[in-house]
């Protein structure tokens, strides 16, 4: 692997993490000016837009996400979804260090204002990635994601994520606009037990059922998605959730 391919993740974040070190540095040689400047106080820019910088550096100025793998869309995702994620960072559940860092002193009232404040925001969804894996593997992984397969106790991700795979209210997530390899992590991460979520943890259930093919599959079909016309989350209750994860395979 290249040290290319290894930092360039890394860049983002600690931009981020510079954009707050900055502000820090602005204050301190503001407290050493002159008392006549003093008396002028140069405007602070306090709107959510100014706020969220240290988020915007790595997800788009919109939360629009990043054309890579490491930094997801977070625009037009459920408001619970997004904090119970800003939640498990803070608190080490999933881990990556420059996120862990950026919010591990923030107050819950804050991360609900930020997890808000991208709920809200309707950019442009990317074009759909190009196909590279076979048809074949195209047609599996449409098969998991619209029907599952009972046989091995894997429900259809469209049953919990809906019908147009924008996601439901209150808490789950949509999956259309987000890359290939950024599913395929995800996934691999809830298999390997690195990422959590409150029981019943129906995600890290269901994906031990799944092979490194399955996964695959799915991730690549997901990224050919076309966002629908009005891609936000279906409302609470509108499809019937797997509450018990998933029958057990017979």
């Amino acid at each position: 692997m290249s040290s290319r391919r290894i930092f360039r993740p890394l860049l983002g974040p600690l931009m981020a993490l510079a954009l707050i070190g900055s502000a820090s540095i602005a204050g301190a040689a503001e407290a050493q000016a002159p008392a006549q400047a003093a008396a002028q106080p140069m405007a602070l820019d306090t709107t959510m837009a100014a706020r969220v910088q240290g988020c915007t550096a790595c997800h788009g100025v919109h939360g629009e996400g990043t054309d890579n793998d490491y930094f997801p869309r977070l625009a037009g995702k459920p408001a619970d979804y997004l904090y119970n994620q800003l939640q498990n960072f803070r608190e080490g559940h999933r881990k990556y260090p420059p996120m862990n860092y950026l919010v591990t002193y923030l107050s819950d009232d804050y991360l609900h204002e930020i997890a808000t404040y991208f709920s809200e925001q309707r950019p442009p969804y990317p074009q759909p990635a190009k196909p590279t894996v076979s048809p074949s593997t195209l047609s599996k992984g449409q098969q998991l994601v619209l029907n599952g397969d009972a046989g091995r106790g894997i429900p259809a991700c469209a049953a919990c994520h809906g019908a147009n795979l924008t996601g439901m209210q209150p808490a789950i997530p949509g999956l259309v606009g987000l890359h290939s390899d950024y599913i395929s992590a995800q996934l691999g991460a809830w298999r390997a037990g690195s990422r959590h979520a409150k029981a019943p943890d129906c995600m890290q259930q269901i994906t031990t059922r799944l092979t490194d093919d399955d996964v695959t599959a799915v991730a690549a079909w997901l990224s050919r998605q076309t966002a629908p016309a009005n891609p936000v989350p279906a409302p609470a209750g509108s499809r019937k959730t797997l509450l018990a994860c998933g029958s057990e395979p017979q």
